[in-house]
């Protein structure tokens, strides 16, 4: 999923922050919590006020990713 995720960041970066938590870094726990991380992969879609507005557990094709990041632009 990463070269995925890159190759969006690389196209959308300018207008979305990407952020990249390491599920093993205790300093996320408390952060992961809130979000309801369950298990690698997992996306969240997060407005500029913390609110969850679309998620993904597992593998998500670029397409999927790609017209949510449009859909809130």
């Amino acid at each position: 999923m990463a070269p995925v995720v890159h190759g969006l960041e690389s196209k959308y970066g300018a207008g979305v922050n990407f952020v990249y938590l390491d599920r093993d870094d205790p300093r996320n726990a408390e952060f992961l919590e809130t979000l309801g991380f369950r298990y690698q992969p997992h996306f969240f879609l997060v407005d500029a006020q913390g609110h969850v507005l679309k998620q993904w557990v597992g593998y998500v094709g670029v397409e999927v990713l790609e017209e949510a990041i449009v859909s809130v632009q």
